[in-house]
Protein backbone atom coordinates (compact mmCIF):
# COMPACT_ATOMS: atom_id res chain seq x y z
CA UNK A 1 0.00 0.00 0.00
CA UNK A 2 0.88 3.18 -0.71
CA UNK A 3 0.76 5.79 1.70
CA UNK A 4 -0.16 9.92 1.96
CA UNK A 5 -0.15 12.48 4.30
CA UNK A 6 -2.68 15.18 4.59
CA UNK A 7 -0.72 18.71 5.26
CA UNK A 8 -2.36 18.78 8.52
CA UNK A 9 -0.70 15.30 9.24
CA UNK A 10 2.84 16.45 7.85
CA UNK A 11 2.09 19.98 10.27
CA UNK A 12 1.26 17.58 13.37
CA UNK A 13 4.23 15.32 12.25
CA UNK A 14 6.91 18.23 12.20
CA UNK A 15 5.76 19.12 15.54
CA UNK A 16 6.96 16.30 16.87
CA UNK A 17 10.52 15.90 18.42
CA UNK A 18 12.84 13.99 15.66
CA UNK A 19 13.49 10.68 17.85
CA UNK A 20 8.74 10.60 17.98
CA UNK A 21 9.32 11.15 14.04
CA UNK A 22 11.44 8.85 12.91
CA UNK A 23 9.44 6.10 15.01
CA UNK A 24 6.35 6.96 13.31
CA UNK A 25 7.29 7.17 9.92
CA UNK A 26 9.30 3.90 10.47
CA UNK A 27 5.78 2.50 11.87
CA UNK A 28 4.01 3.76 8.92
CA UNK A 29 6.56 1.94 6.73
CA UNK A 30 6.22 -1.29 7.98
CA UNK A 31 2.23 -1.41 7.96
CA UNK A 32 2.57 -0.07 4.45
CA UNK A 33 4.80 -3.62 3.58
CA UNK A 34 2.36 -6.03 5.21
CA UNK A 35 -0.61 -7.56 3.34
CA UNK A 36 -3.23 -6.59 5.56
CA UNK A 37 -2.04 -3.63 7.47
CA UNK A 38 -5.69 -2.93 8.61
CA UNK A 39 -4.99 -6.33 10.91
CA UNK A 40 -2.87 -4.02 12.86
CA UNK A 41 -5.23 -0.94 12.87
CA UNK A 42 -7.98 0.02 15.45
CA UNK A 43 -11.67 0.94 13.70
CA UNK A 44 -12.83 4.17 15.49
CA UNK A 45 -16.54 4.12 16.44
CA UNK A 46 -17.28 7.60 16.22
CA UNK A 47 -14.95 8.69 13.62
CA UNK A 48 -14.30 12.27 13.32
CA UNK A 49 -11.21 12.74 11.18
CA UNK A 50 -10.85 9.03 10.00
CA UNK A 51 -11.83 5.93 10.20
CA UNK A 52 -8.62 3.76 11.38
CA UNK A 53 -5.97 4.50 14.38
CA UNK A 54 -2.47 2.94 14.81
CA UNK A 55 -1.02 3.21 17.95
CA UNK A 56 2.83 4.26 17.92
CA UNK A 57 3.97 4.59 21.47
CA UNK A 58 1.95 7.34 23.08
CA UNK A 59 0.88 8.85 19.65
CA UNK A 60 -2.35 7.99 17.45
CA UNK A 61 -1.98 8.01 13.97
CA UNK A 62 -5.44 8.71 12.28
CA UNK A 63 -6.24 7.60 9.19
CA UNK A 64 -8.42 6.32 6.18
CA UNK A 65 -7.84 3.80 3.06
CA UNK A 66 -9.34 4.38 -0.52
CA UNK A 67 -8.28 1.92 -2.77
CA UNK A 68 -5.16 0.46 -1.52
CA UNK A 69 -3.91 3.96 -0.30
CA UNK A 70 -3.42 4.62 3.31
CA UNK A 71 -3.99 8.61 3.74
CA UNK A 72 -2.75 9.88 7.32
CA UNK A 73 -5.38 12.63 8.11
CA UNK A 74 -3.52 13.36 11.68
CA UNK A 75 -0.84 12.31 14.34
CA UNK A 76 -1.50 13.63 18.01
CA UNK A 77 -1.12 12.42 21.17
CA UNK A 78 -2.90 9.96 22.89
CA UNK A 79 -4.63 12.01 25.63
CA UNK A 80 -5.31 14.48 22.91
CA UNK A 81 -6.69 12.19 19.96
CA UNK A 82 -10.30 11.77 20.76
Amino acid sequence: MEIHYTYKAVGNLGKLPKEIQKRIVKKMRFYATQSDPLQFAERLIEPREGGFRFRVGDYRVVFDVVSKKIFVLAIKKRDKAY
